[in-house]
This record gives structure tokens, sequence and C-alpha cells, in this order.
């Protein structure tokens, strides 16, 4: 059998995009990512404290022993959030924005864009994020509209699983 293996450049680098329909009113959703007592219920398990206009909180998600510092870009109330973080050697930006629509509910653009690396590890990144960024919107979702905590982020890598 003969494996044949061709090269493949990136023209583009990717960004990421994914959102989410929340039936729940802007300040709500908006709220839910600005403060980790809210934010720990369906994504990370712990922050340092709430998202604000040039501060560096720190994420942590002690299921896995990782934890990330996470600088704060910009905040505009009820309508965008904007942070950096670490992605090898660089840094990825992610944005949020809430988009409150006229029956109450909030569709939640998420963007990611600046992945590093060589070609396969900017692919093996976006593919990476866009899984973790549809998988924390729903449990967001879940949250929000019923009260549930899906367990998303921790039930993805269960131990003993590869």
């Amino acid at each position: 059998m003969t494996t044949t293996t061709s090269t493949h450049q990136l023209t583009q680098p990717p960004i990421v995009k994914t959102g989410m329909l929340v039936r729940r009113p802007v300040s709500d959703v908006f709220e839910a990512f600005s403060d980790p007592a809210i934010t720990s219920n369906f994504w990370f398990t712990k922050g340092s404290g709430k998202l604000e206009t040039g501060a560096t909180v720190q994420w942590d998600w002690e299921m896995y022993g990782a934890s990330m510092q996470v600088r704060v870009k910009e905040i505009e109330q009820d309508r965008r959030i904007l942070v950096e973080w670490p992605t090898g050697s660089e840094s990825s930006t992610v944005e949020w924005l809430f988009v409150p629509r006229s029956d109450g509910t909030t569709f939640v653009n998420v963007t990611i864009a600046g992945f590093s690396g060589d070609g396969d590890e900017i692919i093996k990144q976006a593919i990476d994020s866009t899984e973790g960024f549809a998988l924390m919107l729903a449990g967001l979702k879940a949250y929000l509209e019923h009260d549930i905590r899906l367990n998303l982020v921790l039930d993805r890598f269960p131990e003993g699983i590869d």
C-alpha cells in the first residue's frame, strides 16, 4: 500500500465563531460571563474575580489541574467582552457579543482568533476551541434557562478515557 503525503499551507489564519440563543435577558447572560460565581456553574470551576476592563483574572479548571491567566481588554456592559489569553508562546483573543432580541432573549456570538504555531497546531487549536466553546454555550443555556448544571466541560474528558 502506498501512502501519499501532501503538504497543505494555511493561506489565512482560522477564526473560530460559534453562537447560541439563550432565552434570558441580556443583562442575565452578560452577568453569567462576567461573574465567576455564575460562570463556574457551566464552564470553569473557579475564577479569581469579576471581569473588568484592564484586569487580569485567573480561571481554574480544578478537575484537570489547569488554570489560565486572562487579561480583560474591554468590557461594554451588556454588549461585549473581549479578553486575551495564552495559547502556546502567543496569545489569542476571545470576544463575546451579546445581542438582545425584542422577545427578551439574547443571542451570544463568540469569536476566537490569534492561534499560533505551525499549521497542524493552529488547526488543532481551532478545532478544540470550536468544540470547547460550543459545549460551554450549551452549558450556559441549560444553566440559565433551566437551572441545570450539565457538567459538559467536566464530562468531556472523564478519567480513564483518552
